[in-house]
Parts: C-alpha cells; sequence; structure tokens
C-alpha cells in the first residue's frame, strides 16, 4: 500500500512540476518566494521546488526508505529523550 501511495504522491509532485503556471493562476502568488526567489518567476520557482520535494517523498515512500529518512531526521529529538546530551 505505502508504494502504490508513493506512486500517487510522485505523480501530484510531477504535476505541480509541469503545471505550476496552471497553479499560478488558480492558487496565486506565494509572498515568500516572490520576495527571496526573483520578481516575476519566483512564485512559479517555488512551485516547482515544492513539486521536487513531494517527489523526493514518494520515492522515498515507493523504495521504502521514508522510515529510515525521518528516524535520520527526528533522531536529535529522539535521542534527546533517552538521556542524551546537549553540548
Amino acid at each position: 500500500m505505502v508504494t502504490i501511495s508513493g506512486v500517487f504522491i510522485m505523480l501530484a509532485g510531477f504535476m505541480m512540476i509541469y503545471k505550476s503556471e496552471w497553479l499560478l493562476r488558480n492558487f496565486g502568488r506565494i509572498g515568500f518566494f516572490e520576495k527571496h526567489l526573483g520578481t516575476a518567476g519566483g512564485s512559479r520557482l517555488g512551485y516547482k521546488i515544492i513539486g521536487i520535494l513531494v517527489v523526493a517523498v514518494g520515492f522515498m515512500m515507493f523504495s521504502g526508505m521514508i522510515s529510515g529518512f525521518m528516524e535520520w531526521v527526528l533522531s536529535p529529538l529522539i535521542n534527546l529523550g533517552k538521556g542524551g546530551s546537549i553540548e
């Protein structure tokens, strides 16, 4: 089931990359991306960056790497509760 979900998430991310103009017309500009990524194409690039991240998460779900990745990302918080020290 996770592999099927991963494929659908990858397809959704691909559509975000492919149809960034449609997303811009229907959902509007994103102020953060307009400010930090350029004047005219900032939101389009922002939608594409989000799409690439969605594809990456979908691929990790499809290949079964998502649990290891989440353990790696959350390991500082997980180890903090087991008596780990902050130095």
